[in-house]
């Protein structure tokens, strides 16, 4: 069994079971998927860039990732309808457990100067979204790549912000205290 999937299992799950008093173990709340997308910006017109950065993303998630395209031309941006301006992966299953686990374990950490991911981070839906500006945190990538900005967001069944806090500080995120985010600003 996977780290990220005992540690929900036998920790948090119970954990939140018992402090929000859920009636079934169906409704503690848990991480469905996880989109990683990453936008293209300078690299848009040159293919060989585009290949290296879709092999850096399917290194990264494990998968192939699927070109987004515009869906209409901006002039101001010099993209013009149906050309690629990025990529994404959806992870489910064991291979979103496994891309947590690195995310969590080795390429959070990793990080320059990190001091905890933002609490605005959190939607009031229960999604967390990552903004990582440092694609070579993975083990993956290497050193010797260009450097792209991934997003990374989280979907889960939480059903209130509150929730999807206790789930994410549970399954290892580390968030800034308040009075952390309040000074950067």
């Amino acid at each position: 069994m996977n780290p990220f999937s005992t540690q929900y299992n036998t920790v948090v799950a119970p954990q939140l079971k018992a402090q929000k008093a859920y009636a079934s173990e169906y409704l503690v709340p848990k991480v469905t998927k996880v989109i990683i997308n990453v936008g293209l910006g300078d690299v848009m017109t040159n293919n060989k860039a585009i290949d290296e950065v879709a092999d850096l993303v399917g290194r990264i998630a494990g998968q192939k990732p699927v070109l987004t395209k515009a869906r209409t031309a901006i002039s101001g941006f010099k993209i013009r309808q149906g050309m690629v301006v990025g990529m994404k992966v959806t992870l489910r299953g064991s291979r979103m457990e496994d891309f947590l686990s690195k995310l969590i374990q080795i390429a959070l950490p990793r990080t320059r100067d990190f001091r905890g991911l933002k609490s605005s981070g959190i939607t009031a839906d229960g999604n967390l979204n990552i903004g990582i500006k440092d694609s070579t945190i993975f083990p993956e990538a290497g050193q010797d790549i260009t450097v792209h900005g991934i997003q990374v967001t989280l979907v889960s069944t939480a059903k209130t912000l509150e929730e999807a806090q206790l789930l994410y500080t549970g399954l290892g995120f580390v968030f800034q205290s308040e009075s952390e985010s309040t000074s950067k600003k």
